[in-house]
């Protein structure tokens, strides 16, 4: 087998770890990109080319989300994940494991461990790998890796819910909910949120976004009610779609190009958590990316029609 094919049958592996621990599409593809030229110019090939691309992948990632967090910290607005519609790697084995570490939610847990804790995690509690190997990826020992797993795990224990909907719940919740946002029935979504239901958006200060995070079912509700019927009226459609492995849905303009993505977080039987990523520059992996200004501007002039 060529390197470019022992190269190509691990690359689904490689940028599901870089993306769990950069939570970046655009980062991960570059840190895959990045791996190869390393493999390629070794000039002796590894006695497993699965543990070098792995550990090569770890370590570049590290690099960079080391050099992403001060760019994080002056993030205008909510910094989430860039979306995922589509986990390229799949293993039966471990589908749970796979399936919980790409949610936002999960991802915004990892946010709170420092790169070589996130590592850690990410290579052995959602890969499996074992601790020889996770060691030599990351260039600690076993026992210092055995100390961070340790340390990650209590930071996702504590910010974990008590209890997640299976599968066919969520989606049921979804489809409820999203027929209750093209009715705009306000009764109809308040039911379906939780009491302390948050929505936020992620602008990045390139697109227009909510000033801040509105909290609570009633508050939730109108507001989206409010909004869909008139983001309908300048041809604005959306279709469900799963968003880092659970419900959400892809938002186009009337020429189908991206306008945002929403993801929903449903926890005992209620949606908890409504996230959009609306910057243009977390979107553009998934295709061609709206005029976000210039449809805003569209609705504001419709806002100031009736009904």
């Amino acid at each position: 087998m060529s390197k470019v094919e022992e190269f190509e049958g691990l690359r689904p592996l490689l940028f599901s770890i870089a993306y769990r621990i950069l939570g970046s599409v655009s980062e991960a593809e570059d840190a895959v990109q990045e791996a190869w030229l390393r493999f390629d110019g070794t000039a002796t090939r590894p006695a497993s080319t699965k543990a070098f691309l792995s550990a090569t992948i770890t370590r570049i990632s590290i690099d960079v989300l080391r050099s992403a967090r001060v760019r994080r910290e002056e993030y205008v607005g909510p910094w989430f994940p860039e979306p995922l519609l589509a986990d390229p790697y799949q293993d039966p084995a471990r589908s749970a494991e796979l399936a919980d570490s790409v949610s936002m939610a999960a991802l915004l847990l990892l946010e709170r461990l420092s790169p070589l804790e996130r590592s850690v995690f990410v290579l052995r509690e959602v890969f499996g790998f074992g601790f020889d190997e996770v060691a030599a990826a990351v260039g600690r020992s076993e026992a210092a890796c055995r100390q961070l797993l340790v340390r990650a795990r209590r930071h996702m224990r504590d910010g974990r819910p008590r209890f997640e909907a299976d599968r066919r719940e969520r989606q049921e919740l979804a489809t409820r909910f999203f027929d209750a946002l093209r009715e705009g029935d306000v009764g109809g979504l308040r039911e379906l949120l939780a009491a302390d239901v948050s929505l936020a958006g992620d602008g990045g200060g390139k697109a227009p976004q909510l000033a801040r995070t509105v909290v609570g079912a009633d508050n939730v509700a109108r507001l989206l009610a409010s909004v869909y019927p008139r983001v309908e009226r300048i041809a604005v459609t959306f279709e469900q779609h799963e968003v880092n492995g659970g419900p959400g849905a892809v938002f186009r303009d009337r020429e189908g190009k991206l306008l945002h993505i929403l993801s929903l977080e449903v926890l005992d039987g209620r949606i908890q958590a409504i996230r959009t990523v609306l910057n243009p520059d977390k979107l553009a992996h998934l295709g061609p990316v709206a005029d976000v200004w210039a449809l805003d501007r569209e609705l504001r002039r419709a806002r100031r029609q009736p009904l």
